[in-house]
């Protein structure tokens, strides 16, 4: 009985070797095949090899060399602007850069998605060249109802009152479009273009030039400054706008009435008899 028993045990070990022994052929099978197929995959999609996030970056922070990797990334589909081993994110030696916005894991990194070498992640490194900083007082109604974030663009709108002496001069209330299409880089202290909450700013920065921060620090100290959202596709340029109660209104200004030019008549006067006559006569001045 003992002899059957080693003999069924012996048996039931040399099936289960023979199955875990055909079950590796079988996996090594299919791993081989996907390797094949995957290298068939890159041999037919020509692909770059980039620097991509290896985890969810928030803004402002530092980027890495362990939060960076080399990926295959498609040629078609490459972005605009990217990092590879000929031009790397962090070269060596070199300060490190920090993220402008917040990257996601496995996402390609991107010029305008980090600052320059050893910047931080403040406004100075969203100025363009030529470009200063200047906040705008806002509230509910000029500020878009808090729908304004950092990158949207605007135009500016100055309303106050003018005193004019001249005929073609406006008197009164007026409105005037004095800056189109310029870009906001913060809203109150923040500068994050990925919140999604509305919020009733106080303050709002733009980029402008140095003479539109004249025209704009002069236009806040003698009215009231209002933003208008302008469409991220809307690459249109405002025309000169300018409106008055009269315009608004539909109203003329009245010419004044010219006076009837009465007509001079000259006479003479004679006596015959006692009685006086008139007689008209050509006037001479």
């Amino acid at each position: 009985m003992r002899i059957v028993f080693g003999l069924v045990l012996l048996a039931g070990l040399a099936l289960a070797g023979f199955a875990v022994y055909m079950a590796q052929n079988y996996i090594g099978a299919y791993q081989s095949a996907l390797e094949q197929e995957r290298s068939k995959a890159i041999e037919s999609v020509p692909v770059q090899e980039i620097y991509v996030a290896t985890r969810a970056i928030d803004y402002g922070e530092q980027i890495m060399p362990e939060d960076m990797a080399l990926m295959p990334w498609p040629k078609q589909t490459l972005p605009d602007t990217f990092f590879d081993a000929e031009n790397p994110l962090n070269a060596e030696g070199a300060p490190v850069r920090v993220a402008l916005r917040q990257i996601e894991k496995n996402e390609a990194f991107m010029e305008i998605k980090v600052s320059e070498p050893g910047a931080d992640a403040g406004l100075t490194s969203r100025l363009e060249r030529g470009q200063r900083a200047f906040a705008i007082k806002v509230d509910v109604a000029t500020g878009v109802s808090g729908f304004l974030r950092p990158s949207d663009r605007v135009d500016v709108y100055w309303t106050g009152r003018v005193r004019g002496n001249g005929p073609d001069l406006p008197n009164g209330d007026v409105t005037k479009l004095i800056e189109t299409g310029i870009k906001l880089i913060a809203i109150d202290q923040t500068s994050e273009t990925e919140t999604t909450d509305a919020t009733i700013a106080r303050t709002v920065t733009v980029a402008a030039t140095p003479q539109q921060v004249a025209s704009l620090a002069q236009a806040q100290s003698t009215g009231r400054l209002s933003l208008s959202l302008m469409g991220r596709n809307d690459d249109t340029v405002a025309e000169v706008i300018e409106v008055d109660q009269r315009s608004l209104l539909g109203l003329r200004e009245r010419e004044p009435e010219a006076k009837a030019q009465s007509i001079q008549v000259c006479t003479i006067r004679t006596r015959k008899a006692g009685e006086i006559i008139e007689t008209p006569i050509p006037c001479t001045n």
